[in-house]
């Protein structure tokens, strides 16, 4: 399980209708830093629990990215499935992870979905059928910590993490929480996955290896989505497709006009 030198991401422009293959793994950017305006139309796309959820952040700016994520991956749903944003239902399964709920579902094999944000910038990577994880982190280098390392890094990959000169420790710390996080989400158990239960690759400008009991069963990407940013992705088999979307709302409303009205 491995890949060569990180490629250079072109982020698309997208169309008002998209739709995937079996093959394909579609990532999109979004940055979450909204208008007052496009906020309102956010949170005009979620649900009751989801706005009840929103008002008890205790952060004002901790909130408008939380809403603003919500919001837009609504909204880029609404892309596949031919439905308004504010209609699309969503469950969680015992573990945590979000799954589309019995709706008005167009797309067969089913949609399967990730999200992640950090720092105002988010990821939202989507697949048919099979599983897939993303996650995403701001670069900082207070919290590249050999302390951090030791809790939650492998024996192996702590050893690798030592081996490094300080100037690449930063980057690989990041490197290895990405695909750690990625995989554990991709996998939908939380915290049933022991983080030193498996082990991944972390030197930077060297393949992505993943050691664990499953390892056939999942291919790993890292790249970085902006600068000072670093992302892991982590999909079920070998999609051979990648697509990279830049999230941009159309129309006055955030939402292409194509769409059906949302249900009263």
């Amino acid at each position: 399980m491995d890949r060569g030198t990180t490629p250079a991401i072109f982020w698309k422009t997208y169309p008002d209708r998209l739709r995937m293959t079996e093959r394909e793994v579609h990532v999109w950017r979004a940055d979450l830093h909204a208008s007052p305006s496009a906020q309102e139309r956010l949170v005009a796309c979620l649900s009751a629990e989801e706005k009840s959820r929103a008002e008890r952040f205790v952060f004002a700016r901790d909130r408008d990215f939380w809403v603003a994520c919500r919001g837009i991956l609504r909204q880029i749903l609404s892309l596949y499935l031919d439905e308004h944003p504010g209609n699309i239902e969503f469950i969680r399964e015992p573990a945590g992870k979000p799954r589309l709920g019995p709706h008005r579902q167009s797309s067969e094999p089913p949609i399967m979905f990730n999200v992640s944000h950090s720092n105002g910038l988010a990821l939202v990577a989507l697949t048919l059928e099979q599983e897939v994880g993303i996650d995403l982190e701001k670069v900082r280098s207070e919290f590249a910590t050999h302390e951090i390392a030791e809790r939650y890094f492998s024996a192996q990959e702590q050893a690798e993490f030592r081996s490094l000169p300080d100037e690449l420790q930063t980057e690989a710390f990041f490197l290895c929480w990405t695909r750690k996080e990625a995989f554990v989400k991709a996998r939908g158990e939380g915290l049933q996955v022991p983080l030193d239960s498996f082990t991944v690759s972390l030197t930077p400008g060297r393949p992505e290896v993943l050691t664990s009991a499953d390892a056939e069963r999942w291919h790993m990407f890292s790249f970085s989505p902006a600068p000072s940013y670093v992302a892991a992705l982590v999909t079920e088999g070998r999609k051979t497709e990648r697509s990279f979307w830049e999230w941009q709302p159309k129309g006055s409303s955030g939402v292409p006009a194509e769409l059906p009205a949302q249900e009263t």
